[in-house]
């Protein structure tokens, strides 16, 4: 981090009052992190992206944060890192949000001010199936579901022909939602070229386009292009903060002054507003700024694991998509998932998620090392000999 201060490390940004995500800065990161007992991990602990334990230099973050009152828009970290998540990515202004879901929420709520309006989405989109509904009984939309590709794209000719004529009997459609990376097509990546053609398609048919980007910087770094010029055609974008950037909350929506301006009236009502937010904003910028350009390890980890699971007779393992990020999901065939999980957990210090009777999802992360995927194949092997002949 010295070199990093000094300017010496090559990555031609200058910020002496904060650690910037260069490897320099991510390396010192990351050593303050193995120094800190409570992030020891002995258990591999891969349900989610959402499970890490803040780092220490997150700790010292939140420590030292100087705050304000956010509601009344003076909380001075939580405006830098607002400023900070507009420019990455390329957008006037930016809403540090509570969660993901809450910043997607306050989205539709914008986009769809008038109450009946229709959201054309991903039948297997996260809006439509892990957020509580509340596009329907909070915003007052109507979704309109269409079926998610095996990319996690939605075939744009179904949403132009999706899109209802001006008539009294159907709802206006308002909105198209997309999801970058795609959680329930196995964290694939959508490339930009999709996102410019929808976007394209929004605005020749009047349309707004949002983009729920829980996990962009996986999709970003997949795709070798910045987060700016990924969500370029969009109108809206949510970006979760304490995924594979290891904040321990938040999210952000970014668009417009003029959204962002109604999507903190949205905010307010839903109950997000904070005070001395500072104290989560401060390690959410710190993840931001030095956890991005990490996540290819979390990415290359996973072809590693793949392989090692594809050797399991017991388990149905699809082959690895081109677009693939940080997630994997693994049928169990005939054998109980949630059983084999439990037991790779008392039995073999590995934590995964069930997510169907017949399905497991394992999801790398920056607490996951080498070490704990090294043999999860055998241990995955032997907690399905286990279920399938039980003592």
């Amino acid at each position: 981090s010295t070199q990093h201060e000094r300017g010496a490390c090559g990555c031609g940004v200058s910020r002496p009052d904060r650690k910037h995500g260069c490897r320099i800065a991510v390396a010192a990161m990351m050593a303050d992190a193995s120094g800190d007992p409570s992030i020891a991990q002995a258990v591999a602990d891969m349900r989610s992206d959402t499970v890490t334990k803040p780092t220490r230099a997150m700790r010292e973050a939140m420590l030292n944060a100087t705050v304000g009152d956010d509601v009344l828009g003076d909380d001075p970290t939580v405006m830098e890192l607002e400023a900070q998540a507009a420019k990455w990515l390329g957008k006037e202004a930016a809403l540090f949000t509570t969660s993901g879901t809450q910043a997607n929420l306050c989205a539709v709520m914008v986009h769809c001010a008038q109450r009946g309006c229709e959201v054309i989405l991903g039948c297997d989109s996260h809006i439509c199936i892990y957020e509580g509904g509340g596009i329907a009984n909070v915003a007052g939309a109507h979704p309109r579901q269409l079926p998610n590709n095996a990319d996690g794209t939605i075939d744009l000719d179904a949403v132009e022909a999706a899109i209802r004529p001006n008539d009294v009997h159907f709802p206006r459609t308002a909105l198209l939602c997309i999801e970058n990376t795609h959680n329930r097509r196995g964290g694939v990546a959508l490339p930009v070229e999709y996102m410019d053609a929808a976007g394209a398609l929004c605005k020749r048919r009047g349309l707004r386009l949002h983009v729920d980007g829980a996990r962009l910087p996986n999709a970003c770094v997949k795709m070798g292009v910045s987060a700016a010029r990924m969500v370029q055609a969009a109108d809206s974008v949510s970006l979760c903060l304490s995924k594979g950037l290891g904040a321990p909350a938040g999210s952000v929506l970014a668009g417009s002054k003029a959204f962002i301006a109604e999507a903190r009236r949205a905010r307010k009502a839903l109950g997000g507003g904070l005070r001395q937010v500072g104290v989560l904003a401060a390690p959410a910028l710190l993840a931001l700024t030095t956890m991005w350009n990490r996540l290819e390890e979390d990415h290359a980890r996973l072809v590693g694991l793949h392989a090692k699971l594809a050797t399991v007779k017991a388990l149905d393992v699809p082959p690895m998509p081109p677009t693939a990020t940080n997630m994997l999901y693994v049928g169990t065939r005939a054998l109980d998932a949630k059983a084999i999980c439990q037991l790779l957990e008392s039995e073999h210090g590995v934590r995964v998620l069930p997510v169907g009777p017949h399905e497991i999802r394992l999801v790398c992360n920056y607490m996951v090392t080498d070490e704990h995927v090294e043999d999860l194949h055998t241990k995955f092997a032997a907690a399905a000999e286990a279920v399938a002949s039980p003592v």
